[in-house]
């Protein structure tokens, strides 16, 4: 707690006291101000006398005046009641007698004031506890809800700089000239330019985009405002659009800073998607957050900084030019990108002298710098288990096969004729790979089981990064994934469920080449589905709305049909020819479980011609192959 809320709630129990301490004055200056009570029985003697004028009558007490003055010299007098049959009992033995009246005030007031203090502390208890919980930080309760639950992060604190962020050049060249206007806004400003008002950071999960925004920070030397969309966001109406107003503020009053939003999607989702209306709440925080922007002064030193992995359902007014002027991608690395991680992540663990990181870069095609960090403790700790002096590059191996594949369930049971089956499998697919050109080289294969469901695989190992690929290529890589069917189907003359991933990924690639590629001769250079522009797999999602007629829908279920046919007699032509590197690579499997590259290569191409050989099947014969 800092001076200012300590000062506060000293000033609210001063005026809690000062409110008790008046109330108890009035109560014990009403009991005393009034005249010295008369006696009862006086009263009566005097009442009897005639020398009563007027009186007023309570509940319990008389007041009034007398003709002549007591000895005393006052006329004025007050008495309290006392029952009729005792006053006269009383007079009779001459007895003098009279009224108290019990001051009941202060245990009245404290039976009122007690149970409320009570029940105030309680809710400033509670108030105080959900605060500390919820991150409220200064403040509590009701006090605080408007307060930004930013994170401030001062030079001192923030210890990453470029140095720590690789493979992202082309994202750092792009941010090197805020660190420059927040070190010299000057300079920036000689040509009448400005530095943009906000930098959108977009990519898929864990390439980089917080860390790559705290490299800013820390290069900058500026204070640095974190918080997460989600945090904007509250069950009050109006809370998010104050919790806007603050933390501008509070960034306006330590310029030059950064506001860095995390996972900005949260706050700046489209409004009215979908048709379903909108939330009071998000709108006023994201119209707020609007505003803001709109007023946005580059010479004030602030710079916003955002990131999101879902850019294409932010609002549109929100990446408008003057607000979010500049998105930079923020991609998984290539190659040379890779090595550049690598060599990063690789410092902190005792790596073996003889090791090459562009062979673990090779092996990695597709990580995020996440999953490279992943990677690297995982094999650390793989070594650690092996009780290896360095970590090895059969420890990156079997890191790489931990995270792809799965545990490795060496203790799961699997009757002999099963393993015989997922032994033909893995090999017809590392045969059908290494003899089709344009496809990636088999690195390992295993029957060992792994993960949920997997009972063997095949890992392949790209030579290179690839962003464009062939009709021919794409054919080939589904011949390489129905492999294993047709190994089934040539050795035991029956296939399993075993290629049930296999043929899902197969059609996924043929029904892209027919519907988003213009791949089909029948259908024409024609694109019936959108390529979605979204960095996060979502397999729940509802299908799209087609716009093409049910004839068009039929003659592309039949294209995409002959194209896993065609595919799987590809792969049957090629198994047939290399039968005997079959029988030999599934005998190999069955008896060491694991075989490497050179091993397999060994076996494909030691071996002859087989004897086994099948016709060409025509489209008329290739749904009984499928059968």
């Amino acid at each position: 707690m800092n001076d200012s809320n300590r000062s506060n709630n000293l000033i609210r129990w001063y005026i809690a006291i000062a409110i008790i301490g008046v109330l108890l004055m009035r109560g014990f200056y009403e009991d005393f101000r009034g005249t010295e009570p008369l006696p009862y029985s006086e009263f009566l003697t005097q009442l009897e006398a005639g020398n009563v004028r007027e009186i007023r009558i309570t509940g319990s007490q008389i007041q009034g005046y007398l003709v002549k003055p007591l000895p005393d010299g006052k006329s004025e007098f007050s008495t309290t009641r006392v029952d009729d049959g005792l006053s006269e009992l009383l007079a009779k033995h001459n007895v003098k007698f009279t009224g108290v009246i019990e001051n009941t005030f202060l245990r009245d007031i404290l039976g009122w004031i007690v149970p409320v203090v009570f029940f105030m502390g309680i809710w400033f208890f509670l108030m105080r506890r959900m605060a500390s919980q919820s991150g409220m930080g200064g403040g509590t309760g009701f006090m605080a809800i408007g307060k930004s639950k930013a994170r401030v992060y001062v030079e001192k604190d923030i210890r990453v700089t470029f140095a720590d962020v690789a493979g992202v050049d082309e994202a750092k060249e792009e941010l090197q000239e805020v660190i420059g206007f927040l070190r010299n806004p000057g300079i920036y400003g000689r040509l009448g330019g400005r530095v943009p008002h906000g930098i959108l950071l977009v990519g898929p999960p864990g390439t980089g985009k917080t860390l790559l925004a705290r490299a800013v920070a820390g290069e900058a030397g500026v204070p640095f405002f974190s918080i997460n969309g989600s945090e904007f966001v509250e069950m009050f109406v109006g809370v998010g659009a104050a919790r806007v107003r603050d933390l501008f503020q509070q960034a306006r009053a330590q310029a030059p800073a950064i506001i860095f939003i995390d996972e900005i999607d949260a706050l700046g989702k489209a409004r009215g998607a979908g048709g379903l209306g909108g939330h009071d709440e998000k709108e006023q925080t994201l119209n707020q957050l609007l505003a803001e922007l709109d007023g946005f002064d580059s010479a004030s030193g602030l710079v916003l900084l955002a990131a999101t992995n879902r850019p294409e359902i932010l609002d549109p007014a929100l990446l408008r030019a003057g607000r979010f002027d500049r998105q930079i991608l923020v991609d998984r690395p290539d190659k040379t990108g890779r090595i550049q991680i690598l060599n990063v992540h690789v410092k902190k663990i005792k790596l073996s002298p003889d090791i090459d990181v562009e062979q673990i870069a090779a092996l990695t095609a597709g990580f995020s710098g996440a999953d490279l960090a992943n990677l690297v403790n995982e094999a650390a700790l793989l070594a650690t288990r092996r009780n290896h002096d360095f970590v090895t590059l059969d420890d990156f191996t079997g890191g790489i096969e931990r995270i792809v594949a799965g545990l490795e369930k060496k203790n799961r049971l699997i009757n002999p004729l099963e393993r015989e089956i997922v032994a033909y499998h893995e090999m017809g697919h590392a045969l059908v790979s290494i003899e089709l050109p344009g496809t990636d080289v088999v690195h390992k294969v295993s029957i060992i089981p792994r993960g949920i469901g997997a009972l063997g695989y095949t890992i392949n190992r790209p030579t290179e990064d690839r962003y464009l690929m062939s009709q021919e290529e794409l054919e080939n890589k589904m011949a390489v994934l129905l492999g294993g069917r047709a190994a089934e189907m040539l050795h035991f003359g029956t296939v399993t469920t075993g290629a049930a991933d296999d043929l899902v990924r197969a059609t996924e690639i043929a029904r892209s080449m027919v519907t988003r590629y213009g791949m089909s001769k029948k259908l024409g250079q024609i694109a019936y589905e959108n390529t979605r522009n979204t960095f996060l797999a979502r397999p729940g999602d509802m299908p799209e709305f087609r716009n093409y007629s049910e004839h068009t829908a039929r003659e592309i279920d039949d294209e995409v049909r002959h194209l896993i046919n065609d595919a799987f007699v590809k792969a049957t032509e090629v198994l047939a020819r290399k039968h005997d590197a079959l029988l030999a690579g599934a005998k190999a499997l069955l008896e060491k479980e694991t075989l490497t590259e050179e091993e397999v290569l060994a076996i494909a191409r030691g071996s002859a011609p087989a004897p086994l050989a099948i016709a060409h099947l025509g489209d008329e014969n290739q749904d009984e192959v499928v059968k």
